[in-house]
């Protein structure tokens, strides 16, 4: 009988046996378990609303996943909770914020991207970038068409961003499950420069808490986001967190161009060449080509005849008729104001183009339609979700959220989850004070004129490593993607050095792009793009650490006098 076809008897193992037994045993993976995390705390929305010193914990619910993107299959843990910041002055605990967080699982801090996502509003959740764009999750749709009732899917995302970054999704106080911290109260965060504060100190608690200080880190913001990056982005360069990476989705960074018809009139052509209401011959193909040659237009002649309105020149008007499919009787009696909106806030174009079927088209993307006739036309056009576009997707975001955050991350709460707080839009405080020192939010009339671009310049010429990616889609009527490269074309970055870190794109999609899935897929490509050239450029990354040294070092000697 063959020897090694013989077990050693207990009695007969030795220590040296035993030993190498257990080398050749293959080892057991330790069951990774989840901890679900039921909160009873009142998360109140309202201004003055706030919650206890006492209910200021960080609790959490963690659950783990694994999803397929690239090829690869990638295992992530998901954890969902709030985190406490602090005034940055008394360190005294001053807001609770609730986040949505996905890691991969094993990966080395210095190594592994960070993203910190948010939506705009300004008071709206993170939920619609979280479903809908770059987590490893996402809700199926059927944009730009309505996404019917239930029942509704979910499913992997294939173009997720967890292959090139973790991703942590911000809930401003007053949304999600987000609030001040008692004696403060909500509305104390309800500005341009109190709500880029307080994400700033979010951020640097989830940097603390979680050991990432020394990862590359980039901020996604959409709509309100955008303008939301671009002071936060200044601010954490003051506190020593220098970002690798902005990206700007839909941007608004100058209100004071909020309805300039010369950067709308391209997103109207789109919207009209989509609806085949073009009276050009024959009809474009290719619509980015045709972006441009109407934004040409838009910047010469078009701009002129707005200048010069009441007199007008034919062949203009009739141009100006030709690429937006309204008639030029229609188009002189609003001023040729292709912008122009009604005393209920409707959009003369997008109430009119499709008018004669008694059809409105969707300001957030123009390629989806609602029914503007009978009571339907009476509705107010900017109360909660009525805009079609916002319609033809509300009923599976409100659903599939709810279902997703109690069954699946594991997360309940007895709270109601505030996905858009009207309450702090109306009470928002949009005074800013640039890097300058200067004024840039409210006029001595009370018109808002927002300007953040500048504060986006100061950041880009201080970290002359930082990339910024500004994403649009062409259908969108809200923040039209021309009046996004007119604002960056004139923000006052000169050095055209820097410029070369400052890229735009655009997508045959609406506002929230990643709805449209081949948009999403080629964002995707983009960002990936974006992130290897931020994160593989080793004397770059040197320059930002060695920015965040010398700007840590100031402030302890500044503690130490």
């Amino acid at each position: 009988m063959n020897s090694d076809s013989v077990a050693a008897s207990p009695a007969e193992e030795t220590p040296e046996l035993a030993a190498k037994a257990a080398k050749k045993a293959p080892k057991k993976k330790t069951a990774r378990r989840d901890q679900p995390y039921f909160d009873p705390v009142a998360y109140g929305n309202g201004p003055d609303d706030s919650v206890e010193a006492t209910e200021a914990d960080e609790n959490a619910a963690v659950t783990h996943h694994s999803v397929t993107v690239g090829g690869a299959k990638i295992a992530y843990a998901a954890t969902v909770g709030h985190l406490v910041t602090v005034d940055p002055s008394s360190s005294k605990p001053d807001a609770k914020m609730f986040y949505v967080a996905f890691t991969k699982d094993n990966q080395k801090a210095e190594q592994r991207a960070v993203t910190f996502f948010y939506n705009g509003g300004p008071g709206s959740s993170s939920v619609f970038v979280l479903l809908g764009s770059f987590a490893p999750r996402r809700i199926k749709t059927s944009m730009p068409s309505f996404t019917p009732p239930a029942p509704y899917q979910m499913e992997d995302n294939s173009d997720s961003l967890i292959d090139k970054s973790d991703l942590v999704f911000i809930n401003p106080v007053g949304t999600g499950y987000s609030a001040a911290i008692a004696p403060n109260k909500n509305r104390d965060f309800w500005g341009v420069d109190q709500d880029a504060d307080s994400i700033k100190q979010f951020i640097k608690r989830y940097l603390t808490k979680n050991n990432r200080w020394n990862s590359p880190k980039f901020l996604f913001g959409e709509s309100y986001g955008t303008a939301r990056s671009c002071v936060l982005a200044y601010r954490l360069h003051e506190d020593g967190v220098d970002l690798n990476g902005i990206t700007l989705q839909s941007s608004i960074l100058d209100y004071r161009q909020a309805g300039n018809p010369v950067g709308a009139l391209p997103t109207a052509a789109a919207d009209a060449w989509y609806h085949k209401r073009l009276d050009v011959h024959p009809r474009p193909t290719n619509l980015e080509a045709f972006a441009e040659e109407v934004a040409e237009f838009a910047r010469t002649d078009y701009l002129n005849a707005l200048r010069k309105f009441p007199q007008t020149d034919d062949d203009v008007v009739q141009k100006l008729s030709e690429y937006t499919g309204i008639d030029k009787a229609t188009l002189l009696a609003w001023s040729l104001d292709i912008a122009a909106y009604d005393s209920r806030g409707n959009s003369l174009f997008l109430t009119t183009l499709l008018k004669s079927k008694g059809q409105a088209l969707g300001s957030y993307d123009g390629r989806v339609i609602g029914v503007s006739s009978g009571i339907a036309g009476k509705i107010d056009p900017n109360s909660g979700g009525n805009d079609p576009t916002m319609t033809a997707v509300s009923g599976v975001y409100t659903s599939m959220w709810n279902s997703y955050l109690n069954e699946q991350l594991k997360f309940t709460s007895t709270s109601s989850f505030t996905d858009l707080n009207d309450q702090a839009f109306l009470n928002w405080d949009f005074k800013h004070t640039d890097p300058t020192g200067a004024q840039k939010g409210v006029d001595s009339k009370g018109n808002i004129i927002l300007y953040t671009a500048g504060d986006l310049a100061a950041v880009m010429a201080l970290n002359v490593d930082l990339k910024v990616l500004a994403a649009n889609g062409m259908y969108d009527f809200v923040t039209p993607f021309y009046q996004t490269v007119l604002d960056l074309q004139q923000m006052p970055l000169i050095d055209k050095t820097v410029r070369q870190n400052l890229s735009a794109t655009f997508y045959p999609s609406g506002h929230m792009v990643y709805l449209d899935g081949g948009s999403r897929t080629q964002l995707k490509k983009d960002l990936a793009t974006m992130y290897e050239a931020a994160t593989t450029n080793a004397v770059a990354m040197n320059r930002i650490i060695a920015l965040q040294d010398m700007t840590a070092a100031k402030m302890n000697e500044a503690v130490k006098r």
